[in-house]
C-alpha cells in the first residue's frame, strides 16, 4: 500500500507547479542558464525515512544555505564566547547582502547574513592536515551522509562577480572582524556557497539538525547539542532575512534559504523539509518552496506551536493475533484455521502522541504491511494526543486499505478516533469497528477470518453436547450416553454462573451463548481471562485446584448450558466404569489444551 505522505506530496507537488511567479538567481552569470522548471521535495524523519518527489536529485550549489553549517562548525571549534564576539545573534531585518555592521565595533548583526557568513567562515582553520575549506565540506559531507564536491564554474563565476561580497570583506578587515588577510577567506567562503547538493542531501542534513546533530542515516554525531540549538535559534530569527517575520508567522520551522533555489525548514525532534525550485521572490527565496513550507507547516501541523513535543516513533509493538489470541476457546476445526490464517490479522500498539512524527511511523508500518494482511487492529490506549493531521491521515489510510479489501480494527477507551473518523467516511462504507480492549478486537478479526476462510460451522450458535469439542475423543453413543446423564439450565445476562471458591460442582457444557470467567488480580480489581462461547466447557479446572472453584464465571448475554454434576459422576465411575474412564481422558486432553491457552494470554497480559 503506498503512504498517504507520498500521495499527498504529490499532490501539491503537482498544485504548486503551477505557480509560475519569481525567476532564478542572474547576478552569478554560471547560475543564470537554470531550469526554472526543476522542482523537487524531500521530506525526511528524524529516523532515516525520506519521502521525495519530483527533481530531488538534480544538483544545485548551496550558496547561502551553507551558512548554519559553518556557523556550527565555528561554534564547536571556539565556543559561544570567542563566535559571539565576532558576529552577534540578533536579526537584522535586512537583505542577506545588506552591509549591516554594528556602529563602532563593525560586528555583523547574525550568521545568516553575507557579513556573518564571511566572518564565521575566517573563524574556521586547518586542523589534522585539513585547510579549512577541507574541514568545512568535510562537515557539510558528514551532515548529509555522503561526499560533496564543488562546481569549479560556479566558484569561478562567484570569485569574478562577488563585488559586493569582496566589499564586505575588507569592511570587516577594517574593524578586525576579519583578522587577517581577507583574500583566502573570501575564497573560501565562495567555494562552500558553490559546494553541490541535491534536494535528497540537504533534507538529510536538515534532518541531521532536527535529530540534535546525529545524522539519521549514519548515525554519525555531526554536531553536539549546544552547537545544534544555536543554530537552529539563529536560523529560527534570521535565517530567511527581512522575511523572517512572515516565515515564522506562517511556517514557524527554523529556516534557510539559498539563491540557487533551495530552502531548508526543521522541525527539532521530528523532520527536516528541503525543497528545490530556481525562480526566486524579492527576498531571494524560492517561490515554490516557501509555498510548500506553508503547505506542510498548515497541513502537517509542523510550526513549532503545534509541534512543540519531540516526536518518536508511534510504534509500540506489532505482531498478528496468532501471538495474542482472544481467550475464546475453539474447536479443532476453527483451531486449525485460525493458525493457518493468523496472520491475515495484524495488532499494531502505539503509544506517545500522534503529531507528524508519530502519525508518519504508523502510517509507515501501515504502509509495509504484507499483501495478505485482511485486517488491521490498531491499539490506540496509550496515545497521549490524536491530532488532526493524524485523523486525516488515517481517514485516507482507511479509505486506501477498504479500496484493497482491508478493514481497520481500533481499539480505544472512548471511541473518539471511531467517531472522527465516521465524520470522514463515504456514507456507503461502514463504521470502523472500535473496542474497548484488545481481546474484544481481537475477538472480533478472529470471527472474520473464521466467516472468511472456515466456514459458518465454525461460528456456530448452538452446539449440542455430542458435537462439544471436549467430547471429541468419543463415539456418538458414547456421547450421547453422557448427555443422558446431564440436566439442563439457563442464565441470563450477568448472571453468576460459579463464584470462586465453590466445590468442584461437575462440568458444565455451554450450548448456545457465552460466559466470561475471571479471577482476582494483584489488586483489588479482578482479571478477565476468556471467553467461552457454544460448544466449550468450563468447571472441570476445579478439580486441579484442591475442589475449589478458582475462578468467577458469569452469563454474557443469555445462555444455556448442560451439566453433568459432581454426583453424577460419581454414579457413572459405579455404574460404567468404561464410560468414566473415557470420559476423563477426554477432560483431562481438554484441560490440558486449556492450561496451554491460559499460559499464552498470561503473557500478554505481562505486556499490557
Amino acid at each position: 500500500m503506498e503512504s498517504p505522505i507520498d500521495t499527498y506530496l504529490r499532490q501539491i507537488h503537482a498544485e504548486i507547479a503551477k505557480l509560475r511567479d519569481g525567476k532564478p538567481y542572474s547576478n552569478i552569470p554560471a547560475m543564470a542558464t537554470v531550469d526554472p522548471d526543476n522542482f523537487g521535495i524531500a521530506l525526511a524523519t528524524v529516523d532515516g525515512q525520506v519521502y521525495e518527489v519530483g527533481d530531488t536529485r538534480e544538483e544545485f550549489t548551496i550558496q547561502s544555505i551553507s551558512k548554519p553549517f559553518t556557523y556550527g562548525l565555528a561554534l564547536a571549534d571556539l565556543g559561544c564566547d570567542a563566535v559571539d564576539a565576532k558576529v552577534d545573534v540578533e536579526p537584522s531585518g535586512d537583505s542577506f547582502n545588506e552591509i549591516s555592521l554594528a556602529e563602532g565595533t563593525g560586528r555583523p548583526a547574525n550568521a545568516m547574513i553575507n557579513a556573518g557568513a564571511l566572518t564565521a567562515t575566517s573563524l574556521i582553520k586547518g586542523s589534522g592536515g585539513q585547510s579549512g575549506f577541507k574541514r568545512i565540506l568535510s562537515t557539510y559531507s558528514a551532515f548529509a551522509g555522503r561526499q560533496l564536491s564543488v562546481s569549479e564554474k560556479v566558484y569561478e563565476s562567484e570569485l569574478k562577480h562577488g563585488h559586493r561580497n569582496t566589499a564586505l570583506a575588507h569592511l570587516l578587515r577594517s574593524f578586525n572582524i576579519i583578522e587577517d588577510d581577507p583574500t583566502p577567506v573570501l575564497e573560501d567562503y565562495f567555494r562552500q556557497c558553490s559546494v553541490l547538493v541535491n534536494c535528497f542531501d540537504l533534507s538529510i542534513m536538515a534532518a541531521t539538525l532536527a535529530n540534535g546533530g546525529k545524522n539519521p542515516l549514519s548515525g554519525r554525531q555531526v554536531l553536539e547539542i549546544g552547537p545544534v540549538e544555536r543554530v537552529l535559534s539563529v536560523m529560527m530569527t534570521s535565517g530567511m532575512y527581512d522575511d523572517a517575520g512572515a516565515w515564522i508567522s506562517s511556517v514557524g520551522m527554523p529556516g534557510k534559504s539559498g539563491v540557487a533555489g533551495g530552502i531548508i525548514a526543521v522541525l527539532p525532534g521530528q523532520v527536516g523539509l528541503a525543497v528545490y525550485s530556481p525562480p526566486l521572490d524579492e527576498h531571494g527565496s524560492s517561490v515554490r518552496g516557501l509555498a510548500t513550507a506553508q503547505r506542510l507547516s498548515r497541513d502537517m501541523e509542523l510550526h513549532f506551536v503545534r509541534a512543540a513535543r519531540t516526536g518518536r516513533s508511534a510504534i509500540l509493538a506489532a505482531y498478528d493475533v496468532t501471538e495474542t489470541p482472544s481467550g475464546i476457546r475453539r474447536n479443532d476445526e476453527a483451531a486449525d484455521v485460525l493458525r493457518a490464517n493468523g496472520h491475515r490479522a495484524r495488532v499494531i500498539e502505539l503509544n506517545g502522541d500522534l503529531l507528524f512524527a508519530g502519525t508518519e511511523s504508523m502510517v509507515r508500518e501501515l504502509s509495509a504491511l504484507a499483501d495478505d494482511v485482511e485486517l488491521v487492529v490498531l491499539d490506540l490506549r496509550r496515545t497521549d494526543q490524536v491530532s488532526e493531521v493524524a485523523l486525516r491521515v488515517l481517514a485516507t489510510v482507511r479509505r486506501g486499505m477498504a479500496d484493497a479489501g482491508r478493514e481497520l480494527v481500533l481499539v480505544e477507551a472512548d471511541g473518539s478516533v471511531a467517531e472522527a473518523l465516521a465524520q470522514t467516511q463515504d456514507k456507503h462504507r461502514q463504521a470502523v469497528p472500535s473496542f474497548p480492549s484488545r481481546n474484544a478486537a481481537v475477538e472480533y478479526c478472529e470471527n472474520r477470518l473464521l466467516a472468511r476462510h472456515g466456514n459458518r460451522l465454525l461460528l456456530p450458535d448452538h452446539v449440542p453436547v455430542t458435537a462439544s469439542p471436549a467430547l471429541a475423543p468419543l463415539d456418538e453413543a458414547d456421547a450421547a450416553a453422557l448427555q443422558a446423564l446431564m440436566t439442563a439450565k439457563r442464565f441470563d445476562d450477568g448472571d453468576v454462573i460459579r463464584r470462586v471458591g465453590l466445590r468442584f460442582g461437575g462440568v458444565y457444557f455451554i450450548t448456545a451463548g457465552k460466559v466470561s470467567s475471571t479471577s482476582p488480580g494483584p489488586t483489588a480489581e479482578r482479571v478477565k481471562l476468556n471467553t467461552l462461547s457454544a460448544g466449550m466447557t468450563f468447571g472441570e479446572l476445579a478439580l486441579g485446584s484442591g475442589n475449589r472453584q478458582e475462578t468467577t464465571v458469569r452469563a454474557v448475554g443469555p445462555v444455556e448450558v448442560m451439566v453433568l454434576s459432581a454426583e453424577a459422576i460419581s454414579e457413572l465411575e459405579e455404574s460404567d466404569p468404561r464410560l468414566a474412564i473415557l470420559l476423563w481422558k477426554a477432560l483431562t486432553r481438554d484441560a490440558y489444551t486449556r492450561v496451554e491457552q491460559y499460559l499464552r494470554e498470561s503473557a500478554v497480559r505481562i505486556r499490557e
